[in-house]
């Protein structure tokens, strides 16, 4: 006859397999005091915009080289641990360094179950396909209730309200003339965002019209080719740089650039990197960034 099932083994079991759950993270709150604040790790742009915006510095963020060139600000504080790719994190790395905390882009990387056997996480999404600043708000302060940071959320809340209303009046002598936003991928694409970005999102709290009537992706933008730009007849234009200045050089002396209706017309500028697909902070780096360009001209 087979022994019965110790009762302590199988609680031990138990214990192990809701330990490894990313569930059990979600659901208890009550652990957020346990997470030291100065070990968390955050595999994807967004999650590094989430924890700085609260006054937290990252203990490891992924692909810091490219954070440099494509988000640019907030700038990352020094000691930052390079952990890898985005979509491929060093997992040996993330066991050695033990951190308190992983939060991520949900649908982005590593599975939660993957990472939930090396620490308690936490995945955020980017957007509903709809209003991806929405949505950080709400990331924002789901987070600060995690790690008990509530009035610091609120605090950076507050900011960033005052930051968008200060600035619209820069923008109400416009009139109706619409912004196309891209950035140059290769000598015969670029990306564009559309009226669900995060950017766009901004703009239409000033009334700015986006000049992009293309399709679109969930994320808010859509890699076309460049000849698609031809079409986009009165519009001022901005072109976020990240590192591609050799590449835009060789982009800007083809006839087809320069036949565009916005370079005759001298309606082009290109502006310093932001991160599309972050949140509050880069939603304020882009209000900088647009009034530098735009703010205060017809």
């Amino acid at each position: 006859m087979r022994e019965p099932i110790i009762p302590s083994l199988t609680r031990r079991r138990l214990l192990t397999a809701m330990a490894l759950s990313p569930l059990l993270w979600h659901a208890a709150k009550s652990k957020a005091a346990s997470v030291d604040p100065h070990r968390i790790v955050a595999l994807e742009w967004l999650p590094v915009e989430l924890l700085l915006a609260l006054g937290v510095t990252p203990y490891g963020v992924a692909d810091v080289p490219n954070y440099k060139l494509w988000v640019n600000e907030p700038a990352l504080p020094d000691g930052v641990i390079d952990v890898g790719l985005r979509t491929e994190p060093n997992l040996e790395l993330l066991i050695q360094m033990n951190p308190s905390m992983i939060i991520w882009s949900t649908g982005y990387g590593p599975s939660a179950e993957t990472l939930a056997r090396i620490a308690p996480g936490r995945g955020f999404n980017f957007s509903d396909g709809k209003h991806p600043l929405t949505l950080a708000k709400r990331s924002l302060v789901e987070l600060a209730d995690l790690l008990d940071l509530g009035p610091q959320a609120q605090r950076h809340l507050a900011h960033f309200d005052e930051t968008l209303e200060r600035y619209a009046p820069r923008f109400k002598a416009r009139g109706d003339r619409p912004v196309l936003m891209m950035c140059t991928m290769d000598e015969r694409h670029v990306l564009v965002l559309g009226d669900n970005s995060l950017f766009q999102q901004v703009f239409d709290h000033w009334g700015v019209k986006n000049a992009w009537h293309g399709e679109t992706n969930f994320w808010g933008s859509m890699v076309v080719g460049i000849e698609r730009l031809a079409t986009i007849k009165d519009a001022d234009v901005i072109c976020f740089e990240h590192g591609d200045d050799a590449l835009y050089q060789r982009v800007a002396a083809t006839p087809l650039w320069q036949a565009m209706p916005f370079i005759r017309q001298h309606r082009f500028q290109r502006v310093p990197a932001a991160w599309f697909y972050g949140g509050t902070l880069a939603a304020m780096h882009f209000c900088r960034i647009a009034d530098n360009a735009l703010g205060g001209k017809a």
